[in-house]
């Protein structure tokens, strides 16, 4: 129990605090109890469906997180919980419905405020630009994972061997990506090819610079004897992919509420959560106690990246996103289990 308060003590009075300002937002709008109350179960709703989306980030950052350096790994748990609340719930929308609409960001707040329902078509309309970004982006951080050749432990063996013996190919991951946004783009509507095509290349070109990066000041800490790497770019890394795996839940959060202010609250407070998760996933070493959890995860985004293409042409309702991704979770975690007992049994048998 402690140790539950010490990690998720501070969401869980933001959360309290969060729900009543969800409350007093449906009131102010409404006018009415009824209308208060339906805000605060949609701000329910809206936290959950965020936790559920982005638990894998929580393990993905916490794999990063163990090897950045203490400073910047306090940066990330500070300023990034900021950017992700803030920056993303709040900035990220506003700036989509300003570029969308040629509007400044005080009119787009103004809009957000007085034509919730016309804000919430431009933010529509920038759906198909967002999950050729977004998934093109997260499709690329889930192979960079499976093809690499120094990549030791596999779960799916079958799968992930034959995809590492692929590392050798140099950009074969980056060019399957590639061709599937050709296809993908070719299915769009004319109207919509260059758009999704030009998306899906700037989130090629984002994760391409992201990575260089890092390299490069990899390159750098090894002259100068820093670890820089787990500074600055890891930093930049893990705000990046936190960004990526906030679009689909963003735009989806529409289809609850065309209300701004409850979209933030809501999905605001599930990342508070994400951001504990992935601090007891650090403090506690449960990925190092749970082998195969990190395979999970990056199947989760595999998956998510795959579903973010799919919806350019169809609707995949958000619970199924959230359902495929927390199965191949709980998958992994039972398989890390079950190993676990047999690494115990086997060392009792030769003990």
């Amino acid at each position: 129990m402690t140790a539950t308060v010490r990690y998720f003590g501070w969401p869980l009075g933001l959360t309290i605090l969060g729900l009543i300002l969800a409350f007093a937002v449906g009131y102010a709008s409404t006018g009415t109890l009824s209308g208060g109350l339906s805000f605060l179960a949609i701000g329910i709703v809206l936290a959950a469906l965020e936790i559920s989306l982005s638990f894998d980030n929580a393990i993905v950052n916490a794999n990063k997180l163990k090897s950045m350096d203490p400073k910047w790994q306090h940066r990330f748990l500070t300023w990034g919980i900021v950017i992700a609340v803030f920056g993303m719930r709040v900035i990220f929308p506003l700036a989509v419905v300003a570029i969308a609409a040629h509007i400044g960001p005080i009119e787009a707040i103004v809009l957000a405020a007085s034509k919730p329902a016309e804000y919430a078509a431009i933010m529509n309309d920038a759906h198909l630009a967002i999950a050729a970004f977004g998934g093109t982006f997260l499709m690329m951080v889930a192979l960079t994972y499976f093809i690499d050749e120094e990549k030791e432990v596999d779960w799916v063996h079958a799968v992930e061997h034959r995809l590492r013996r692929c590392a050798s190919i140099r950009g074969l991951e980056m060019a399957f990506v590639l061709l599937l946004a050709l296809v993908i783009s070719e299915a769009q509507p004319e109207v919509d090819e260059m758009t999704f095509l030009f998306s899906a290349v700037c989130g090629l070109v984002t994760f391409s610079a992201v990575d260089i990066l890092g390299r490069v000041l990899d390159a750098t800490s090894q002259v100068q004897g820093a670890v820089v790497r787990g500074g600055i770019g890891a930093f930049l890394y893990l705000e990046v992919l936190d960004a990526s795996f906030s679009f689909d839940g963003v735009v989806g959060a529409f289809a609850l509420t065309q209300n701004l202010f409850l979209i933030a609250i809501g999905l605001g407070i599930g990342a508070l959560y994400v951001r504990s998760m992935t601090i007891m996933l650090v403090e506690r070493g449960t990925l190092a106690q749970f082998r195969y959890l990190e395979h999970g995860a990056f199947y989760s985004i595999l998956v998510l990246s795959v579903i973010m293409y799919a919806q350019s042409m169809v609707h995949v309702p958000e619970f199924i996103t959230g359902l495929l991704g927390a199965s191949f979770i709980i998958l992994a975690l039972w398989s890390s289990i079950q190993y676990n007992k047999r690494a115990e049994a086997h060392e009792g048998t030769h003990a």
